[in-house]
């Protein structure tokens, strides 16, 4: 009886399902798992329509209950994709025709679903079998494709145009692609990090998603913002400090800074990590505080903070760097065991403006270096490499001091034991400091040293030159082949191709290559050429006078023996590494000047003697205002002409070093007047003939001209003319105008000196300290006559020429200052040129510069200055240390068509009276080359 209820049962189930159950396999959205295995048992709830039958074997197979077979799948097919390749879709699922299954139990299926939701292109998959023959299966893959983005919108009280513009840039957000929770989870995180370096640290950003009436299966996504309000970092607290003051910390937070403050209520002090209490005025009274800055800014910080250049904004990324900048402080203090052990910043609740940043650190204990023994060493002694090392036993740790002396921190400046080394060819030269010992407070180094065999360059190759011709580089170079290696000449010579002036100083790499097993090395340099030619245009009409104009071009990289070759003009011939300069200037008829200049760096090709000719001719004339044409007219009856040539030959000195350089030059300057009282009423006729000598000793090793950093520039030199009046002793004042005498000295110091670090991306950017001494004085062979009124010394304003330096005076710029023709440092009448002239001056600046951009296309800068200077007509009056005195600040800009560009605004501080600026300041403008 019971077994025939149990059939009768079974007969009853069989009945059901053959008339409500279709074959299905679903998987579902990863947010509602489910196993793949309950995906392809589950029944679809779709009713079967009346007169369609169902394939018991199907049935079967749907419901797993049959033992594990092998099916072989015949056929494919995919549905419910629109913009998607079907064939593409079967390639990703990774199913064939032809591939066996196993039914139940195979993983084929559920890893085809696995392989499409990779694709994170569909917002459903199901599999289905559709057919059943045999052992074959026939298999249909159900998608629903996910909405793709039509457009996209930014929205929200303060976002601007501007943000808007730089968020969908920046998102990543791509309209036609398809729309996934990542896609808007990784937008919504950018933006949060887009304001919140903006100083919005707690904006919130939402997301609303609508149908595109316009493209099929797209959405728009709107970005719903609240900046909320702007955060700045209120107060810095350290924790665990013991050893270091707070304000030394937090001097080490480059990019982490406190905003100013001013309040009677000094910020709270519970934190998360226990309260942190302020110095008292008892505590400051009773230390002596007031005696220390550091003690009495320590006191008024919780009520007076004054930052002119913080903007307190927090940003993650610089937090974390400004971390490890703490604990390497803590290291060259000794503390080599420092470690921040936990950090937290939060906004306060009462006022959402306010971000605090708390940092605990553990200091550790402070370490001493112990004995410094050296091992592998057999090109120098102990006692040498000691002494280069200049670590002694007992000086406090710090690992990077050591470093810097070993040279496994490369410097510009050298001094180190890996240069020592490699400065004699020792390239594949390895040094490794080893603590052997640590005991109390004292560490033991042990110095492994492994010297290598010496390296011979090999080949020398260059490449980037795309205008200047190899030899013209070859011939800077330090680094020969068959040489030793030397990183001394490797630096040498990346200072003479940038001061080329040719290429971009930050792209001048050489490319080491060593080859251990010869024990060779290849040197392949690579530079990036830039434009040095520059162009000066102007033009003006009017005034009765007509055109006024000049043109001027210097090309610095020029190439004179291809002037007459048509294929050399592409549109200059250029490559030679000459340099030529055409200059004319017009003024009407009332004044024209023609300049033209040729220097030949490498006179011959094989040694640095440079070769520079120069000529130049000027007419000025006089004349009236024509009141019947309204016209000025001009005459030669009253005009002064001159015409001038001037050789140099300068000659590289191997002695005291290869830096210097030993100038020869001649100039002739004859001036033709025809009743021009150039000098003096009583000699308005006739010619006057200025013929000297000169003689330069300088030393130049800048590490780069336009914006150097480090080196110096030195200048000694006398120039003189033919001591006249000592053979003709009947030469009088009147005839000296015609064959002036003279002999003057010039000496000029200019040092650069980094300062800190180097900042930016591609550490260019640098603070560089420069210190300048200069010195001139004219002399005269016979006390009977006067000083000559040629090669005097003219002082004040911007350093522009005045009167068109006819007499061939020395320009001496001072900022803030007019042009001054008196030695009594107040006084100081608003003039533009002088009609007397200095011949004894002093003069001493010193600038502090900042880089903005050092690219090739522009090269800007900032600095501020203080500068001493003063003129005196004789010996006697002569007193260096009465001096007129200015401050200020300026900027440069160096383009690479038109030259440098530059303007300061000084303030003279011997022209304030009465405590006010107002007639003490002065805007100056500089065009082409910086004034002495």
């Amino acid at each position: 009886m019971l077994r025939r209820s149990l059939i009768c049962v079974f007969i009853l189930i069989t009945y059901c399902l053959l008339n409500s159950i279709a074959v299905k396999a679903q998987s579902t959205d990863s947010t509602n798992k489910t196993s793949v295995n309950d995906s392809l048992n589950k029944a679809s709830s779709d009713t079967v329509p009346k007169g369609v039958s169902i394939d018991p074997d199907l049935v079967a197979l749907a419901s797993g209950k049959t033992p594990p077979r092998e099916y072989v799948i015949a056929g494919i097919k995919i549905s419910g994709t629109k913009y998607l390749d079907e064939s593409l879709l079967t390639s990703i699922s990774g199913l064939t025709v032809g591939d066996k299954v196993t039914i139940p139990g195979g993983d084929n299926f559920s890893k085809a679903i696995q392989n499409l939701w990779k694709q994170r292109l569909f917002a459903n998959i199901s599999i289905y079998f559709t057919r059943l023959v045999g052992n074959s299966v026939y298999v249909e893959i159900d998608v629903t494709e996910r909405p793709r983005l039509g457009n996209f919108y930014f929205k929200g009280q303060g976002v601007k145009k501007g943000d808007a513009d730089d968020l969908t840039t920046k998102t990543g957000l791509i309209k036609g692609r398809v729309v996934t929770e990542d896609m808007k989870r990784s937008a919504i995180q950018y933006i949060r990090k887009y304001f919140a370096d903006k100083g919005f640290e707690d904006a919130q950003v939402k997301t609303t998603e609508t149908r595109d009436p316009v493209v099929q299966n797209s959405v728009i996504l709107t970005f719903l913002i609240d900046k909320g309000p702007k955060v700045r970092i209120y107060q810095i607290d350290f924790f665990g400090n013991e050893a270091v003051r707070e304000q030394k910390l937090k001097k080490q937070l480059k990019d982490t800074k406190e905003q100013s403050r001013m309040t009677i209520y000094p910020p709270s002090n519970q934190t998360p990590y226990g309260p942190h209490d302020s110095v008292t005025l008892r505590q400051y009274l009773t230390n002596w505080g007031f005696l220390s800055f550091h003690a009495t800014r320590e006191f008024i910080d919780p009520y007076f903070r004054f930052k002119m250049f913080s903007g307190a904004k927090f940003s993650q990324s610089k937090f974390d760097d400004d971390k490890q900048k703490v604990i390497s402080y803590y290291n060259s203090l000794g503390y080599r065991d420092a470690v921040i052990t936990a950090d937290t910043h939060y906004v306060e609740s009462k006022v959402r403006s306010r971000l605090h940043v708390d940092v605990k650190v553990d200091e550790g204990h402070k370490y001493y270096f112990g004995n410094i023994a050296w091992k592998g060493n057999t090109k120098y002694s102990d006692s040498i490499l000691s002494l280069i090392l200049g670590i002694h036993k007992g000086e406090i740790y710090n690992l990077d001091i050591l470093n810097k002396k070993l040279g496994k921190q490369l410097s510009a400046e050298g001094g180190d034991i890996s240069g020592l080394y490699t400065d004699d060819g020792y390239l594949f030269f390895h040094v490794e400091p080893v603590e052997t010992a640590v005991y109390n407070d004292t560490i033991d180094f042990e110095i492994r040293m492994t010297e290598g065999p010496q390296a011979t360059i090999k080949n020398v190759t260059i490449s980037g030159n795309d205008k200047t011709n190899e030899y013209v580089i070859r011939r800077e170079l330090f680094t020969i082949p068959g040489d030793k290696f030397s990183r001394t000449d490797l630096i040498r010579s990346q200072r003479q191709i940038a001061n080329l002036g040719f290429f971009n100083q930050e792209k001048i790499n050489p490319g080491i290559n060593p080859n251990q097993d010869d024990g060779t090395v290849d040197i392949n340099w690579t530079v990036e050429e830039k434009s040095g030619n520059q162009l000066e245009l102007s033009a003006g009409w009017g005034g009765g006078i007509g055109l006024t104009g000049t043109v001027g071009i210097t090309f610095a990289n020029f190439s004179i023996k291809n002037i007459f070759h048509k294929d050399a003009w592409q549109p200059l011939p250029e490559g030679d590494g000459q340099k030529l300069s055409l200059r004319i200037q017009s003024n009407g008829k009332a004044y024209q000047s023609y300049n033209f200049s040729f220097t030949e760096p490498w006179l011959g090709g094989k040694k640095r003697n440079s070769l520079t000719v120069s000529l130049y001719r000027s007419v000025f004339r006089t004349g009236g205002y024509n009141f019947h044409t309204n016209t000025y007219s001009f005459s030669d009856s009253n005009s002064l002409k001159n015409f001038g040539v001037t050789v140099a030959l300068g000659k590289q000195l191997k002695w005291p070093d290869d830096f210097f350089t030993l100038t020869y030059s001649v100039n002739f300057t004859q001036y033709d007047l025809n009743n021009y009282p150039l000098f003096t009423s009583a000699f308005r006729n006739g010619r006057s003939t200025n013929f000297s000598f000169k003689l330069a000793l300088s030393r130049y090793d800048l590490d780069q001209p336009i914006y150097p950093r480090r080196g110096s520039n030195l200048m000694l030199s006398v120039q003189f003319t033919p001591p006249y009046s000592l053979v003709d002793k009947g030469i009088t004042q009147d005839d000296s105008y015609k064959l002036p005498e003279y002999h003057k000295w010039r000496f000029t110091s200019d040092w650069y000196l980094p300062i800190g670090g180097a900042m930016g991306a591609d550490k260019s950017r640098q603070f560089v300290l420069k210190a300048s001494a200069k010195f001139g004085f004219m002399g005269r062979y016979n006390a009977g006559l006067g000083f000559s009124p040629f090669e005097r010394f003219q002082l004040g304003d911007a350093g522009l020429t005045n009167n068109f330096g006819l007499l061939g005076y020395d320009i001496i710029s001072q900022r803030g200052y007019p042009v001054y023709e008196n030695s009594d440092p107040k006084v100081n009448p608003d003039q533009q040129q002088a009609s007397q002239f200095f011949t004894i001056f002093n003069k001493y600046t010193l600038e502090m510069r900042y880089p903005f951009t050092t690219n090739p296309s522009s090269t800007i800068y900032g600095l501020t200055f203080f500068e001493a200077a003063n003129g005196w007509y004789n010996y006697t009056d002569y007193n260096p240390f009465r001096l007129r005195r200015s401050v200020g600040v300026g900027m440069r800009f160096f383009l690479p068509m038109f030259g440098l560009l530059g303007f300061d605004y000084g303030i003279g501080l011997d022209r304030i009276q009465g405590g006010s600026l107002r007639d003490a300041t002065r805007f100056t403008f500089m065009l082409g080359y910086e004034p002495d």
